[in-house]
């Protein structure tokens, strides 16, 4: 068995770490040859490869490859080979070969290898949704100001010693409010576990989940979108973006969410309407925790930006060490075991 692992400096910009767990999880079965390509490699797999009709095992991660180069992998009986660093789809005529020789070429069933990194990410933004963080962190470098807790005036509810947060906005702690979830996916699922055992009360609206996917993480099941946005004290919409999903939240729920509703956006923005969301939020009506937007990146005279009823972070929920690791693993597993 001869197992070679071959990754282009396109694909490492996406999914940096995935080449080298790849190469570690092979290697701790036996030999794996490993080729990190230079910027600008032209030649294809059947010249980069000596003796390519011995390999039996291959990963190739965007390496330049053709139909024809690959009949020269005669002995070949299991792959993964990416053209895209995201479609698992490849040309027609490279598939053809690859079938006609009855190699076994694996994918990806589903997108979990960042399900645990969005989710974290999520469960992060919600706290700093609901405590400031980011905007206390940031106002504390050039003013001491956020230091003095003294309320002004006689009232008692609007600041006080250690009390940072906004109560015109859902705020404190996590424990006890309604957190309202749209999916029950590989990220959706998790957030919900997450909020559960912190002791919120989840719901969760996903017509296609199957059921143990919400009672398992907590959540009850609801079966109208209509009626879950209507006492949500936290609204977090966490479905991948397709044409099924695009605007799945329309502008009618972002109107019925409460006044001081916190939406957290991790996946994808325009599985919202999002002209809708940033009217609320610039009314003050509701506040934003997002990670995704609908223009990306924000342009510096974005209105969101800098707004005390916003976190914002530049898309960067889903690469971890551990997501980008997970890439690869999830595709390893369907390997069959060496001997």
């Amino acid at each position: 068995m001869r197992t070679v692992i071959v990754v282009s400096p396109a694909f490492e910009i996406v999914w940096p770490w995935t080449a080298d767990r790849f190469h570690s999880l092979f290697a701790a079965q036996g030999a794996a040859e490993f080729t990190r390509l230079e910027r600008g490699e032209t030649r294809t797999l059947d010249q980069l490869i000596e003796h390519p009709s011995s390999v039996t095992r291959l990963v190739s991660l965007m390496a330049p490859v053709t139909a024809e180069g690959m009949r020269a992998f005669s002995s070949l009986k299991e792959a993964v080979v990416l053209t895209q660093p995201y479609d698992r789809n490849i040309p027609e005529d490279l598939q053809q070969v690859l079938d006609d020789a009855g190699v076994k070429l694996y994918h990806h069933k589903s997108e979990g290898y960042w399900g645990q990194s969005v989710s974290e990410f999520g469960l992060a933004l919600t706290l700093c949704g609901l405590r400031r963080i980011p905007q206390t962190h940031h106002e504390i470098i050039t003013n001491l100001q956020p230091w003095d807790y003294d309320p002004i005036g006689d009232n008692p509810k609007r600041r006080g010693h250690q009390f940072g947060d906004n109560p015109d906005f859902t705020s404190g702690t996590i424990e006890g409010k309604r957190i309202r979830i749209v999916g029950a996916g590989n990220i959706a699922s998790r957030y919900a576990s997450f909020v559960h055992m912190l002791g919120a009360d989840v719901a969760a609206w996903d017509p296609f989940a199957p059921e143990p996917n919400f009672h398992r993480t907590g959540a009850r099941k609801e079966w109208h979108l209509d009626r879950l946005v209507q006492d949500a004290e936290i609204f977090a919409p966490m479905v991948p973006l397709t044409p099924q999903t695009k605007g799945l939240v329309t502008a009618e729920h972002i109107y019925a969410l409460p006044k001081g509703c916190l939406v957290v956006l991790v996946t994808r923005a325009d599985v919202c309407d999002m002209k809708a969301i940033r009217e609320r939020v610039l009314k003050d009506e509701i506040s934003l925790a997002a990670d995704v937007f609908d223009i990306e990146p924000l342009p510096l005279s974005d209105e969101l930006l800098g707004r005390d009823n916003v976190v914002h972070t530049p898309h960067n929920a889903g690469r971890t060490i551990q997501s980008c690791e997970r890439w690869a693993e999830m595709l390893f597993d369907q390997f069959l075991p060496e001997g």
